[in-house]
């Protein structure tokens, strides 16, 4: 005879020991996907998947006789290939970090100093406006040609009635100058000129730091790399704007300079 009656009576079970003679759970199904259900997985064409595949971005399914069965690893890799592609990768960079990350390097790391090296530099505000509000700005000299021309430098976009610039303070500075007296083709003038050698410059700090740093941390320490260049950019930022208005202050005493020396100048007498 039992010592519990409530057992032996078919009463309940203790929960401890219903819980210690349950079965265990069955292991979870793996997933698997032909391929019309894994291109509706993920959103995508199946000739798409089928180009991925080509371009070996995505590794072979695993065969069953003549179906192809993808797993979820297949999706997961699509989801950063979609990813990848919003942050304006190319599918060959996409396909050279996948295989990074297949030979044991970290993603996360090499994407980190990725994020680190093409967050924007500029923080500027961009400001929108007519073409009437524009013009008024720059009264009498605002054309096809000077808008067509700002265009190309980059200064402006151009949607239907709307113009976008880039920089609220590179807008009002033009403004400036113009209210001066300054052209406003001789600005744009200057502008593109300004452009050129700021291009030159960033190209500098470029090769420097592609060479000394990234060369020699690159196959190391990625995440320390991410670290280094969050630290450069402000200094990169400072040593422009101080090398700038040094020179803006050698180029204005010397100016001065020739002005004053022209008006301490004699006059020459007039001839009868």
């Amino acid at each position: 005879m039992s010592d519990n009656p409530a057992r032996e009576n078919g009463g309940p079970t203790p929960a401890n020991e219903a819980i210690t003679s349950a079965d265990p759970a069955p292991p979870r199904p793996v997933r698997e996907y032909r391929i019309a259900e894994l291109a509706r997985a993920a959103g995508l064409p199946v000739r798409t998947l089928r180009y991925y595949q080509e371009r070996r971005l995505l590794p072979p399914p695993r065969r069953a006789g003549r179906i192809g069965l993808y797993s979820e690893d297949h999706l997961a890799r699509l989801r950063m290939i979609a990813s990848l592609l919003e942050r304006g990768h190319t599918l060959e960079g996409i396909r050279e970090l996948l295989s990074a990350w297949e030979e044991g390097r970290d993603i996360e790391a090499v994407l980190g100093v990725e994020q680190a090296v093409t967050t924007p530099w500029s923080t500027e505000t961009p400001v929108t406006l007519t073409l009437d509000e524009l013009a008024a700005l720059f009264p009498g000299q605002v054309s096809t040609r000077s808008v067509e021309r700002a265009v190309r430098l980059g200064h402006i976009e151009i949607d239907g009635d709307r113009v976008t610039h880039w920089s609220r303070r590179q807008l009002e500075a033009t403004v400036t100058l113009v209210q001066a007296g300054v052209p406003l083709e001789e600005v744009l003038s200057a502008s593109q000129e300004l452009q050129r050698s700021m291009d030159d410059l960033a190209a500098v700090f470029v090769r420097l730091i592609t060479r000394h740093v990234v060369a020699r941390m690159a196959e190391q320490d990625l995440a320390g790399l991410t670290d280094v260049l969050a630290r450069l950019r402000p200094g990169a930022q400072v040593a422009v704007e101080a090398g700038f208005a040094r020179a803006m202050d050698r180029q204005v005493r010397a100016e001065i300079d020739r002005v004053l020396a022209r008006l301490a100048a004699p006059s020459e007498p007039r001839r009868p």
